[in-house]
């Protein structure tokens, strides 16, 4: 496997023609008191670049030294400085065009060996002094000094300046400003009355005169500003041969870490968490819809946010109060590629830059990842090529009482839960519970067509008669119900509760809410789960809500459901298959 970088362009520094400003020189005890930094001015993937990088920059500025960042980056750096010293070069160079826009104040503790100058050694040997000086008399009372700017291009040169600019170019600051928040009318590089409007409103919020023209400097501030979210995280081109893939990425941010088809995961590197992972593939419009379907079981996308899926592509988005995770993927020539791109919650302007940057320059490339590759490695049902599994944070059982799918199940299942599923994809509405006698009614939000439906028994039994109780022992592990037989205890509680009957019967957390039968099919109540806060009983007794009491939380929900009959016996084949068609298994997610 091979991967590559590329430079994009925006590591280099924005040249802005600004005056100098005046810096305050700190006195030598104000000094020795504060934090000992640096200005990262720019950062590189290799080596080889880095080094190039610190000889163009230091045969124009001083105090320039090179430091590793790990993950293949390295950065150069001015300095050491006091803070306020650092601050004050940081808008000096910004301000004359020496620097990029995007240079910021970093910190030693997150510089690993230094490379330039070579045998240098500079961490922990404290504060040199700043370049540019104060020519104040008197330093210590100029706390609120001015910024003296030198003249810049008058509104008529500025014209002429715009006027030598491309189409492209033009078409570019109309995006800057869009992306701004400035600018909401067509990118079509003519600058009318609503671009002049939106740069004289730019001019207004970054303190420059508003003339509703922009000088050659603040065009390129403004690029720089457009940029910004690209250089902090390292944007680079990655070709990436065994996926076929090449695009954009956060490799600031992200690291190479395996191929596992159909994924190749750059796991996270830097302190955002941001992971991408590559999506290549062989296969056709059934392997494509398998795809979506099996990526929304994934944790790495979460459950809330839109999804779309056509004849020969899909897109996900998904959030949650971590991240946001946005994949997308498409079939051409017998071959699926895409990707995935996840990021912290909370960052949504740089996270949609970013997006923009990575879709643009998707590029497919020959050749797939291997599905083969790997089969002999053991497998976790957890994982699915490495990922972890979305499960619910628990999941019941429970029944269908008519035609359009309504459930019933244990009140436990609908408690805090972000979402309710049935069966694992259809969601599910509560519509009615008794919190004392643990009884939820779901409506499911799509319609559904029930193999079967409880017939809820009148039917007084006997006691010691047969019983069985229909439900997912093991939480959906196993794809079908399974029945656990018992026999009829009580038609009531331990404390006489007549909406209770008691079972002999050793359940799992899993059955609650399933069914609970007679020997003719009917529905004699529903299983409650175990409560052990109080007395610890015997494994094999349990507690069922009847089927009267069923009934009546129904009716309070404006439902019914059918009466049982009593047909008599039925064999133990024709149970399992009434059981299959009516028991559901109920998960709450978070």
């Amino acid at each position: 496997m091979k991967y590559t970088y590329g430079s994009t362009g925006i590591m280099k520094p924005v040249l802005a023609a600004l005056a100098a400003l005046l810096i305050v020189i700190l006195s030598p005890a104000a000094r020795a008191q504060e934090d000992i930094v640096w200005v990262q001015i720019e950062a590189q993937p290799s080596l080889q670049d880095a080094e190039a990088a610190a000889r163009r920059f230091a045969a124009q500025l001083p105090d320039v030294n090179g430091f590793a960042l790990g993950s293949g980056w390295y950065a150069i750096v001015l300095g050491p400085y006091t803070r306020s010293d650092a601050e004050q070069v940081l808008r000096v160079y910004r301000a004359e065009g020496r620097i990029a826009r995007d240079s910021y104040v970093q910190l030693s503790e997150r510089l690993g060996q230094q490379f330039w100058p070579v045998g240098a050694d500079l961490l922990e040997r404290g504060a040199v002094e700043a370049p540019v000086a104060s020519t104040d008399p008197e330093p210590q009372a100029q706390a609120e000094t001015p910024v003296t700017v030198l003249p810049d291009e008058t509104p008529a040169e500025a014209r002429q300046s715009e006027a030598r600019l491309t189409a492209e170019e033009r078409r570019a600051l109309q995006i800057a400003l869009q992306w701004a928040g400035f600018y909401t009318a067509a990118i079509d590089g003519a600058f009318g009355t609503g671009t002049r409007r939106s740069m004289t409103d730019w001019q207004i919020a970054n303190g420059h005169d508003a003339t509703g023209v922009l000088t050659t400097a603040q065009r390129a501030e403004l690029l720089a500003q457009y940029n910004a979210p690209l250089t902090g995280v390292g944007m680079a081109m990655v070709t990436d041969d065994e996926a076929g893939i090449e695009m954009l990425m956060p490799m600031g941010e992200v690291a190479f870490e395996t191929h596992e088809a159909p994924f190749a995961r750059y796991t996270s590197a830097g302190d955002l968490g941001v992971q991408v992972f590559l999506i290549s593939q062989p296969g056709d419009q059934t392997s494509l819809f398998g795809l979506y379907e099996i990526m929304q079981t994934l944790e790495i996308v979460p459950l809330d946010g839109p999804r779309e899926r056509g004849s020969d592509s899909f897109t996900l988005t998904g959030r949650n109060d971590r991240i946001v995770s946005h994949t997308e993927a498409s079939l051409r020539d017998g071959e699926i590629k895409g990707f995935t791109l996840i990021w912290p919650v909370g960052d949504e302007a740089r996270r949609t830059r970013i997006l923009d940057e990575m879709r643009a320059s998707f590029t497919r490339l020959p050749g797939v990842l291997d599905p083969a590759a790997g089969t002999d490695q053991a497998r976790n049902v957890d994982l699915i090529s490495g990922l972890q599994i979305r499960r619910p944070r628990l999941s019941r059982s429970g029944f269908y009482v008519d035609n359009r799918g309504t459930v019933i199940t244990t009140a436990e299942v609908a408690r805090g839960c972000a979402r309710i599923t049935l069966e694992q994809d259809v969601g599910a509405q509560v519509v009615a519970t008794d919190e004392a006698l643990g009884i939820a009614v779901l409506r499911p939000t799509e319609p559904m067509a029930p193999a079967a439906i409880a017939r809820l028994s009148s039917d007084v039994p006997r006691l010691q008669s047969d019983v069985a109780v229909s439900g997912f022992p093991y939480e959906g592990l196993l794809n079908a119900p399974t029945l656990t037989f018992g026999t009829l205890a009580d038609v009531t509680g331990l404390r006489g509760e007549t909406e209770l009957k008691r079972l002999a019967l050793d359940a799992l957390p899993g059955d609650a809410g399933g069914p609970v039968f007679d020997t003719g099919g009917g529905v004699l109540g529903m299983l409650l789960p175990r409560d052990d806060r109080g007395a610890q009983l015997p494994r094999d007794v349990s507690f069922a809500a009847n089927a009267r009491a069923i009934g009546d939380v129904l009716a309070v929900a404006g439902l019914s459901a059918q009466a049982g009959t009593g047909n008599g016996q039925v064999t133990p084949a024709e149970l399992n298959r009434i059981a299959a068609g009516m028991t559901v298994l109920v998960s709450c997610w978070d």
